[in-house]
């Protein structure tokens, strides 16, 4: 017995001064690759020790995690929050930016970037998925755990390994150091779905096309005594020759060899469907079924792993590494790859009033994180960085980090084609051109112009921006609009036969515009210019018969604000939009009577007159299919009335809730103001397809009417209710909505049908 004691004391000694080091090794496979989550737990839950760990592509990101302190536990929160599901989409949420900075809708379909010295070049997008969420999410995930481990691998909480794919070498690269959110980024940067970096010089892809299982960087870099090989991967199916994506993944992405190098290995396989690579719609399965899988396989890792690490020394070892890192406060930020006057704005608009520059393109200040966060995202919602990726670097010595921007400017001049097609004589083109100079402050020129039967118009415009924590931009204008009422099937010209209404405005608009949080915009301006309305008395004409002209000179200061977080141009299906205005109107009215007239002689006056209006849109949902949305509007105006029914009618508040109404003259839809409700009840059949049912009923303040002498007569009060129906299927294309409804109006004309492909949508008119 005394030399079986003496025995197990050298033996256990033996054992404790060289404990066996163990290696996990997490493949790539995209989606399927949360998978290693499962794995994770269930060795640590059976006190399996973890000394190495080293992934490629998406076992880079969850090797990374753990590496970095985070807790199985804490992966699945991340990877199944709904943040996550938003950082593989690459949209940017509205509350990160300005709504102000939207221009005002119009006809677009698509728009064309180029810059001015390349017009006939074509650049091919890179890459499917923005990736400037995951790029931000991935600096805050890893950038404290670079600071402990002063930007080397080893020296985190577990020393860690991953791999990227060096394209011009040909050749896997190894990141062994620096900073590790980029290096994560690079080895999962699966190619055309996500925008390449560099790193060291090199532009680095999905480690996956080399080196999809990094076992022999493991036993090169650390020689382990055990590895743990977690496999989510598979090598590809053979190309299709009718599917380009299978035909690029297997040019692309190299056969994999899931070797261990390690006679004391297990590599654990769970069962996973085939999915998309970004398709993380089975993660919670995905996770169950690698922790299942790895349950099953305890008994043959036990066989080589003689050690134990209880969960609580786990846990002291993630809380020791986690104690140590530094609150991300930013004290400078420093922004490269633009010219010196676009690097000080964004940086102004970043850090603002307080910044002051320390050195070329560095700015000090002081600010967390998040507040860093919504600025910089606001910075790339306003469309000027083609790309930008995020830094941190931690400085010692203060404390502090440093927030680097390595950037590319996007191209400066944009052009905009769209209009409309539709079963009416509404027919238009949309066409417009934009030119951004972008130094300290942002300057931006456009002109734009809409052809057709009905509508056209020219606008021109000059735009200065101010960037800083509060920003705002100054606006100057010229529009002209041209309505042409009278029923045709003419498509795309203007003719000179006689028309029975013709509105014509042009305008200046000068406007100061502010930000109200990131939703909405406050704007203050003023209007000056001309209505120029010609049209008949009287639906019997000749061509012999002189039109009546009616001309208004005015000058009008207005506010206005506006909340919006519709999701699109034209039928919404979600969001909300509040809307209020108010405008002083003065001006000489002309009047020049036509042979159609009882009116004789030339007339003229002045009017002081206030418009007023006020909106209110709201969508809600209800389960996945139905999304009710409800409305109330209200506009008003003092105008006493011009000389005539017609030319009064023409001034006064439209009603037009639907679409189509906007193409029409209906005079019973044109009181002195008017109080709307109305309720839109959407059906979501798909992302894209929708029903709409849609009813409203307006109440007149004062309805015009007119005598024998075609003079304005206003009614009581509240006279009567008037009703809008419309029925529609609206596809959401690519390029705009396709429609097709029908619409009921009480003006007295019968039932409508109504299709249309594009936006009607028009050029601001001066006056509500």
């Amino acid at each position: 017995m005394k030399r079986i004691a003496i025995f197990l004391f050298f033996f256990i000694s033996f054992i404790c001064g060289n404990a066996q080091k163990v290696a996990v090794v997490l493949s790539g496979g995209g989606a399927k690759g949360v998978t290693h989550i499962g794995v994770l737990k269930a060795l640590e839950e059976n006190g399996i020790p973890i000394d190495y760990i080293a992934g490629t592509s998406m076992g880079a990101i969850i090797g990374g995690l753990y590496a970095s302190g985070y807790s199985p536990d804490k992966m699945k929160e991340i990877i199944t929050s709904e943040e996550f599901t938003k950082w593989v989409s690459g949209k940017l949420d509205p509350e990160y930016t300005y709504f102000f900075r939207h221009p005002h809708p119009t006809a677009s379909w698509i728009n064309f970037k180029f810059k001015y010295d390349s017009v006939l070049e074509t650049h091919l997008p890179t890459n499917i998925v923005s990736p400037v969420r995951m790029d931000f999410a991935f600096l805050e995930l890893f950038s404290e755990a670079t600071a402990v481990a002063q930007n080397n691998f080893d020296s985190l909480m577990v020393p860690f390994r991953c791999v990227a794919s060096d394209i011009n070498a040909n050749s896997p690269y190894i990141l062994r150091n620096g900073d590790l959110n980029s290096a994560i980024r690079a080895s999962m940067t699966y190619p055309f779905y996500f925008k390449p970096i560099r790193i060291d010089g090199r532009l680095l892809f999905d480690g996956g096309m080399y080196n999809n299982f990094p076992s022999d960087v493991v036993m090169e870099d650390f020689f382990p005594d055990i590895i743990i090989g977690s496999k989510a991967a598979a090598n590809y199916s053979p190309p299709n020759e009718d599917d380009v994506i299978s035909q690029l993944t297997s040019m692309l992405m190299g056969e994999t060899k899931f070797n261990l190098y390690c006679d004391a290995s297990v590599l654990i396989q769970p069962s996973l469907m085939d999915v998309n690579v970004i398709d993380f719609s089975h993660t919670i399965a995905f996770i169950d079924s690698g922790y299942v899988a790895a349950q099953r396989m305890i008994p043959q890792i036990r066989k080589f792993v003689l050690d134990t690490v209880s969960a609580a020394t786990h846990q002291q070892r993630r809380q020791r590494f986690n104690d140590r890192k530094p609150e991300m406060l930013i004290n400078s930020v420093e922004v490269s790859g633009l010219q010196q006057g676009q690097a000080t704005y964004v940086a102004n608009a970043i850090i603002g009033a307080r910044q002051k520059r320390s050195k070329r393109d560095s700015y000090s200040g002081d600010m967390h994180l998040d507040q860093v966060k919504s600025r910089y995202f606001n910075i790339l919602g306003e469309n000027r960085l083609k790309s930008a990726y995020p830094t941190l670097y931690y400085d010692r010595v203060s404390g502090k980090y440093k927030f680097a921007i390595e950037a590319k400017y996007e191209n400066n001049i944009m052009a905009e084609f769209g209009g409309s097609l539709s079963s009416g004589s509404t027919n238009e083109i949309f066409l417009q051109l934009q030119y951004n100079y972008w130094r300290k402050t942002m300057l931006s020129t456009r002109v734009n112009g809409y052809f057709g039967r009905f509508y056209n118009s020219a606008h021109a415009a000059g735009t200065i921006e101010v960037a800083g924590i509060n920003p705002f931009y100054f606006d100057v204008s010229y529009t002209y609009n041209q309505f042409n009422y009278y029923r045709t099937n003419t498509l795309f010209f203007t003719d000179q036969t006689p028309v029975f209404l013709v509105e014509n405005e042009n305008y200046s608009r000068f406007s100061l515009v502010f930000p109200v949080t990131y939703q909405g915009r406050f704007e203050l301006g003023m209007v000056a210019g001309q209505d120029r309305d010609n049209y008949f008395q009287s639906n019997v004409v000749t061509q012999e018969d002189k039109l009546d002209k009616t001309r208004f000179s005015f000058f009008s200061p207005y506010v206005e604000i506006e909340l919006n977080t519709l999701n699109r141009k034209q039928y919404s299906n979600e969001g909300r939009r509040i809307y209020a205005g108010v405008q002083f109107v003065t001006g000489l009215e002309k009047h020049f009577p036509g042979t159609t007239s009882p009116q004789t002689g030339n007339y003229s006056d002045y009017h002081d007159y206030f418009n007023y209006k006020f909106g209110f849109e709201q969508y809600v949902k209800i389960g996945s299919w139905y999304r009710p949305g409800f409305t109330v509007e209200m506009k008003a105006t003092t105008l006493s009335g011009f000389r005539n029914f017609t030319s009064t009618s023409l001034a006064m508040p439209s009603f037009k809730p639907i679409y189509e109404m906007s193409t029409r003259y209906q005079q019973v839809y044109l009181p002195t103001g008017y109080l709307s409700v109305g309720q839109r009840n959407v059906f979501r059949l798909n992302k894209n397809l929708d029903i709409r049912i849609e009813g409203y009923v307006m109440a007149p303040f004062r309805e015009v009417g007119n005598n024998e002498q075609s003079e304005p007569v206003f009614s009581d009060l509240f006279p009567s209710l008037h009703h809008a129906f419309s029925g529609s299927i609206v596809y959401n294309t690519p390029i705009g909505p396709l429609s097709a409804s029908l619409n009921k109006y009480d003006d007295g004309s019968k039932l409508s049908f109504f299709v249309n492909l594009g936006y009607i949508i028009f050029n601001r008119s001066a006056l509500y």
